[in-house]
């Protein structure tokens, strides 16, 4: 699995601005070219992890990276990197912790909308879909590695689906997955963010829904408003140029779905495609307003909402006139995630919405094989799909900065739980090298739970077992 590499310039540009991190001592110009310095290294490292079988041992390589090397500008790049890898290992906690963009406010803000008296919330599940009923296109972002933010996006399909919406879009689909909507789930090769299980499921439940799903991401290496151009241009190529009554959602990164303002060095893709087609647009705000792993990279407003308001799913602001409330100029509504909360060392927000159960595993299955990865795939679909959900169990957490609790069960093994739709699935559970040690089937039911915690754990392999590549020897048993 390889970073577009079209991505690696906008790191630099973007961090540029947080040069007080660095020393005191470091020029402007210094800084940078310490971050040129970091992304080059981080690309030959993803390049060396992917010579690694397995994404648990291309993890391992790059966590290892990280570790060994603490200067700022490589921590601040390669954060991000690592970060990405955490959540296709279904790490979130970490994942938002390796990488986390502070919400300063900013001088174009909105007033908050708690002193706003004609402004109330309202669940952002209902409202979105009606403020999109009008609009021919809706523009949903993401934090990349922070897929709390795709959570909303797919609960939202459906409702856009039954709305007369069509198409479904995302950012770093592969144009050359020909087989994707045939196929009906995302592989390997369909994308890079689809890599994680939640962008995975994202586009999923596009196709189930009858969605014909984009690839829209430039094929070639541009960067900044080339990028933004040769993006909306795909866009309007592969929908709207043979389709112009066509409704569209897409899914984009952070201010690629901005309607107005510079970008970089130029516009927006949103910009870009509203030129191109002259339609309206909604433009759906959920990278700014959310839980960080570090409360004071929360958002002033939006610590002040939580505080007042204490939300369990996330929200948005309307007035009595139904006009929508916006942080920031150039979109049209933010969305407020209501704050993290951890079960056995995950997020509750996995539930979905209440589409995902709650599935117990034991890491005795692992068969003292850690770290264990654990993978959910739909029983119906092969053993190339991006799974369900997946997570690792370990004897401790996988990044050593991390305060997770990790969970034991009753035999002392690591246990945790997957989050799944009711259905029928397998499970696998592989080494670090990729090899299986247990698989089994399951079915999760509609009310939820399994027996897992009940049944007697499967006795571990009799005799000598030798190391498997990249287990350390602390896990083998003799």
């Amino acid at each position: 699995m390889n970073v577009p590499l079209r991505l690696l310039p906008l790191l630099a540009c973007a961090l540029l601005a947080w040069a007080p991190c660095a020393s005191r001592a470091q020029t402007a110009a210094e800084w940078q070219a310490a971050q040129l310095a970091a992304a080059n290294k981080s690309e030959k490292i993803m390049t060396e992890a992917n010579t690694h079988k397995g994404l648990l041992a291309q993890y391992q390589v790059m966590r290892n990276a990280y570790n060994e090397d603490r200067s700022p500008a490589f921590r601040l790049i390669f954060g991000q990197y690592i970060s990405w890898y955490q959540t296709f290992i279904g790490d979130y906690p970490d994942a938002a912790a390796s990488f986390s963009i502070k919400q300063v406010p900013e001088h174009d803000d909105a007033p908050s909308p708690l002193g706003l008296p004609d402004y109330n919330p309202h669940p952002a599940l209902t409202t979105i879909p009606e403020l999109a009923r009008s609009y021919p296109i809706v523009l949903l972002n993401e934090a990349h590695n922070v897929p709390l933010t795709r959570s909303l996006t797919v609960q939202l399909l459906s409702r856009l689906r039954e709305q007369g919406f069509t198409y479904f879009a995302a950012e770093t689909l592969y144009q050359t997955d020909t087989g994707l909507q045939a196929r009906g789930y995302p592989v390997d090769k369909s994308g890079f963010y689809t890599a994680e299980p939640v962008c995975a499921e994202m586009v999923r439940t596009a196709l189930k829904l009858g969605f014909k799903v984009v690839a829209y991401e430039a094929l070639s290496n541009a960067t900044g408003d080339a990028r933004e151009t040769e993006q909306a241009k795909n866009l309007y190529e592969a929908v709207f140029k043979h389709d112009p009554k066509a409704r569209l959602v897409v899914d984009a990164g952070y201010a690629h779905i901005v309607k107005s303002g510079r970008y970089l060095d130029g516009s927006s893709m949103a910009e870009h495609l509203y030129k191109l087609t002259g339609l309206p647009m909604l433009s759906v705000e959920q990278t700014m307003l959310y839980p960080h792993a570090f409360a004071s990279d929360d958002h002033p407003v939006y610590t002040a909402v939580m505080q007042q308001l204490h939300p369990a799913a996330p929200i948005v602001f309307t007035n009595a006139a139904g006009k929508p409330w916006s942080l920031r100029p150039g979109y049209d509504v933010s969305v407020f995630f209501p704050p993290r909360h951890l079960v056995h060392g995950r997020p509750d927000w996995l539930t979905l919405g209440g589409l995902r159960k709650p599935w117990f595993v034991d890491g005795a299955r692992c068969q003292q094989h850690y770290p264990c990865l654990v993978e959910a795939r739909y029983a119906d679909e092969g053993d190339d799909a991006i799974p369900a959900d997946r997570m690792v169990l370990d004897l401790a957490p996988l990044m050593a900065a991390s305060m997770v609790k990790v969970t034991t069960s009753a035999q002392g093994a690591p246990s945790t739980e997957l989050y799944l739709r009711p259905g029928k699935y397998r499970l696998r559970f592989s080494s670090t090298g990729g090899d299986q040690v247990y698989r089994q089937n399951i079915t999760v039911r509609a009310e939820g739970g399994n027996d897992e915690r009940r049944e007697a754990s499967p006795e571990p392999r009799r005799g000598p077992q030798p190391c498997l590549p990249g287990v350390p020897l602390r896990y083998c048993r003799s």
